[in-house]
């Protein structure tokens, strides 16, 4: 699975504008994608000649993850890992070396560029995030199971009576976590959502000791972090019965939402599906409270590539996993959100979320 990706890598690299005898990954997201390493510190020389030419660098601390993780690459054990890379590429038949300039600093790029000497330094951003969008079978097997850990964990909480009046956001942010725990995650996927009344109309409102109290929307925004891969889900329920403009303003949302699942086709603009989703919204006359755009990727990190909004750029490709999160905000009063993880498809999207997207009454 990893030389295959790589393999993909140098093809990017063959194709592109500027030449180059390799590229230095040094964004730690990237390697893990690259070569399946886990730990905090590497840098890795893709070569365009194979992976015999190429090399991975950790420090001493790593050295038994790389032998276990990573045992097809040739090892350099060094605590400088881009510097040491960079400072023998021309020893490995590189003269014109590729690094990934949207995740190095200046002063990094000045002491890379002294490291190198002669070899040549070019600018090469995006690359393996342009590779990451589409995920391969391995990925969505795992972000399925992410997503089956939100699911459950959500399930178990309603179960359990975890949305009562006299509970704080917080406590249902740590019920909501350790449930998900429970279900096979290694953690959250990011900072728990959960907003509660008024605070339900800040999009991401962090939780605070606020009470729970009967009449109140609630948004949970959670997700799941398993084998390095997040999930993401949104619902929000109405603790006790539903008044008429909570209910009013959960269809509104709920429409959206579906025109935008519907939008999600191979070769569309991401900027197509956005506004699918945001003209039933602005139709409605609430286009002013709709904040923000309508989803991203998801995958190794909780926001990546694809950005689904009305300033993105690029088409959907077959294989992307993206999130639909149409909100509707009513400053003092509260807000609703309903979101979904999907796989682009070769027609219909394939749903990771399962739980109902009907107004939840508890």
């Amino acid at each position: 699975m990893f030389e295959s990706r790589r393999s993909a890598l140098r093809g990017l690299l063959r194709a592109a504008e500027v030449e180059v005898d390799a590229l230095l990954v040094t964004d730690l997201v990237n390697i893990r994608y690259l070569t399946g390493f886990t730990g905090s510190n590497a840098a890795l020389l893709v070569h365009v000649g194979g992976d015999a030419a190429s090399r991975f660098c950790t420090d001493g601390r790593y050295r038994a993850h790389a032998a276990a993780q990573v045992p097809e690459l040739e090892t350099v054990i060094d605590r400088a890992s881009a510097m040491a890379l960079a400072g023998s590429a021309g020893g490995w038949q590189v003269g014109r070396l590729g690094f990934e300039s949207d995740a190095v600093t200046v002063d990094a790029h000045a002491a890379m560029a002294d490291a190198a000497g002669a070899v040549e330094l070019h600018r090469m951003p995006g690359l393996v995030q342009r590779l990451r969008a589409v995920k391969d079978d391995a990925e969505i097997a795992v972000l399925l199971a992410a997503c089956a850990a939100a699911d459950a964990a959500l399930a178990d909480l309603l179960a359990a009576g975890g949305l009562r009046p006299g509970r704080t956001e917080r406590e249902v942010a740590l019920d909501l976590e350790i449930r998900m725990r429970e279900h096979g995650a290694t953690g959250p996927a990011f900072e728990t959502i959960v907003a509660a009344g008024a605070h339900s109309a800040v999009p991401h409102h962090s939780p605070t000791g606020a009470e729970l109290r009967t009449g109140d929307l609630v948004k949970m925004d959670f997700g799941a972090l398993v084998d390095g891969y997040h999930s993401d889900m949104t619902r929000t329920v109405v603790l006790g019965p539903a008044a008429a403009w909570q209910r009013e303003l959960h269809e509104l949302v709920a429409a959206a939402q579906a025109a935008g699942r519907a939008a999600l086709r191979p070769g569309t603009a991401v900027s197509d599906v956005d506004g699918a989703a945001r003209r039933v919204v602005e139709q409605a006359g609430r286009g002013a409270e709709f904040v923000h755009g309508l989803g991203h990727g998801v995958g190794l990190q909780i926001h990546e590539a694809p950005a689904l909004a009305r300033t993105g750029t690029g088409a959907l490709a077959a294989g992307m996993v993206v999130t639909v999160e149409p909100g509707v905000y009513l400053e003092g009063q509260g807000g609703v959100r309903i979101e979904d993880t999907l796989v682009v498809r070769d027609g219909e999207p394939s749903l990771l979320t399962r739980t109902t997207r009907e107004l939840v009454e508890v």
